[in-house]
């Protein structure tokens, strides 16, 4: 699928708004976008609309509530200038706009996790899944195998 028609399915069910903190939408508004590699979007697009089919929660803070740092992070975000203070090397997917942690509509993290397990053959891509968390981890940074889904410890 296309990146443009990945970006106007995935804007049914998220803005951009969602995706990015404060800070980055401040600087860039819709262009944000640019941030989130086509591989997350197009995988976040599947579990949405194909495998989970209830709302998703990733960033809250346009709408007042405490979220704004499950999807992109940049250099000046709060969680990244926390890791880097010691000045040790920090990569991370969300970083890279390879991840999104979310909520799922009436369920828990690990009944989300068991479903997306179950319906992995709809995945686009391989993703890898946080487990032992109380939110969704999910991206799709290189898991290094041939599996659909690598589940692993923060």
């Amino acid at each position: 699928m296309e990146r443009d028609k990945i970006i106007d399915e995935l804007s049914k069910y998220f803005s951009i708004l969602e995706l990015v903190g404060p800070k980055e939408y401040s600087r860039d508004k819709d262009l944000c976008w640019r941030y989130l590699r086509t591989d997350l979007l197009h995988t976040l697009l599947v579990i949405r609309k194909d495998i989970l089919r209830v709302p998703i929660t990733v960033n809250t803070w346009k709408s007042g509530g405490c979220f704004d740092e499950r999807g992109f992070r940049s250099n000046i975000s709060d969680i990244v200038k926390s890791k880097t203070l010691s000045g040790s090397l920090y990569v991370s997917p969300h970083s890279l706009g390879a991840a999104v942690d979310f909520g799922v509509k009436g369920m828990d993290a690990e009944e989300a996790r068991r479903r997306i397990g179950e319906a992995q053959h709809l995945l686009p891509y391989p993703i890898r899944m946080e487990s032992d968390v109380t939110w969704v981890h999910v991206d799709t940074f290189d898991n290094g195998n041939s599996e659909k889904i690598t589940m692993f410890k923060g």
